[in-house]
């Protein structure tokens, strides 16, 4: 336990099936949850998915909509409520990654219709109460029990076709999640026990998958630490790391994942100064120098070093700085305008994490 006993933790209700085919067991689930009318999400890249989850299900399966895309636009998410809403939808079954489970969230948080989700990728953000909304470039983040899913079906076999570049920066969005969870204003024994567990489980899983996509143990390791990912994501409070990816994401519209996976060895690295037990902690998971270990295992694992390669412009660089400092939030060190400049300038240009 921490120095300081006190704490407080806070358990979100959740059915979680886990296994390998565990997706046949859809059908039972929506009958657990007394609803016949399913409306099934997807991105357009995965509406093969979405026709296979609507046959499985028969007179229940209502209707497809596979337009999710990246950062939950308004526009799109009214769009897909009018289409539940006109099929007369009386739950949503999310079949995908970040895009689509945001999607659905957003749907729920119009209608308060139940969502059972089948995550593809190791985002995490099936296990949280938080949804993540963009209009006109900007991103606006909320926390509601209204958007958290009621049934999660983790099934390795719907992981075994995610690409290895996917496979790679999806499990470094996850592991973000667990490394500010461990420094978060209310994190707790429980979490920080379920979060260096899951950044063991990935950083061991991930560099298998990039050579072996197949290994189906490599990929139950891989879920297995994305879902604890997710129950850190949705138990605590998140710091500047993901508020820099939701400034850069919504601002230039970059790749989710990738954003995650390239700032987080250098928002840790800011960091470190101000949390030693954590960094100590992440040493015996991670190695000597855990920022450093992250940098190298994103280059391991095929990932991109640099923002500017994802498609951020080089006069971005200040005014994401600006946007990062513009609304207060908790993190463990002060936020200096110098120091989050120079971080996100390392980011921007694939320079090694540096810790000042």
């Amino acid at each position: 336990m921490r120095n300081e006993p006190n704490f407080v933790y806070v358990g979100h209700p959740a059915r979680v099936i886990f296994g390998f085919g565990t997706t046949r067991r859809l059908p039972e689930e929506l009958t657990r949850l007394g609803a016949k009318r399913a409306l099934v999400l997807s991105t357009p890249a995965q509406k093969a998915e979405a026709e296979t989850l609507l046959a499985l299900l028969g007179s229940s399966g209502a209707g497809i909509f596979a337009g999710a895309v990246m950062h939950t636009p308004v526009d799109v998410s009214e769009s897909a409520t009018r289409h539940a809403q006109a099929l007369a939808a009386d739950v949503i079954v999310a079949v995908g990654g970040g895009s689509t489970i945001g999607l659905s969230k957003a749907i729920a948080l119009r209608t308060d219709l139940p969502q059972v989700v089948l995550p593809t990728t190791y985002a995490g953000s099936e296990m949280t109460p938080i949804i993540g909304q963009t209009d006109k470039g900007v991103k606006h983040t909320q926390t509601t029990l209204k958007v958290l899913p009621e049934v999660v079906i983790y099934d390795v076999e719907q992981t075994l076709g995610l690409p290895v570049g996917m496979s790679g920066t999806s499990g470094m969005n996850a592991m973000a999640h667990a490394i500010e969870a461990l420094y978060a204003r209310e994190t707790n024994p429980v979490i920080s026990a379920l979060a260096i567990e899951a950044v063991r489980s990935l950083a061991r899983a991930l560099p298998v998958i990039a050579g072996a996509p197949g290994d189906r143990d490599a990929r139950a390791d891989a879920l297995y630490g994305a879902w604890l990912c997710g129950i850190c994501l949705g138990s605590v409070g998140m710091a500047l790391h993901h508020k820099l990816c939701h400034t850069l994401g919504g601002s230039f519209d970059l790749p989710h994942a990738e954003t995650h996976t390239i700032l987080l060895p250098h928002a840790l690295a800011y960091n470190a100064p101000a949390i030693p037990a954590v960094m100590a902690r992440l040493e015996a998971v991670l190695g000597a120098e855990p920022c450093g270990a992250l940098f190298d295992l994103a280059r391991a694992i095929g990932a991109p070093s640099a923002l500017s390669a994802i498609g951020m412009p080089g006069d971005g660089i200040e005014r994401a700085a600006a946007a990062a400092l513009a609304n207060p939030y908790w993190n463990p060190r002060p936020l200096e305008k110098q120091g989050i400049t120079d971080l996100i300038g390392r980011a921007f240009s694939g320079a090694r994490p540096v810790i000042a």
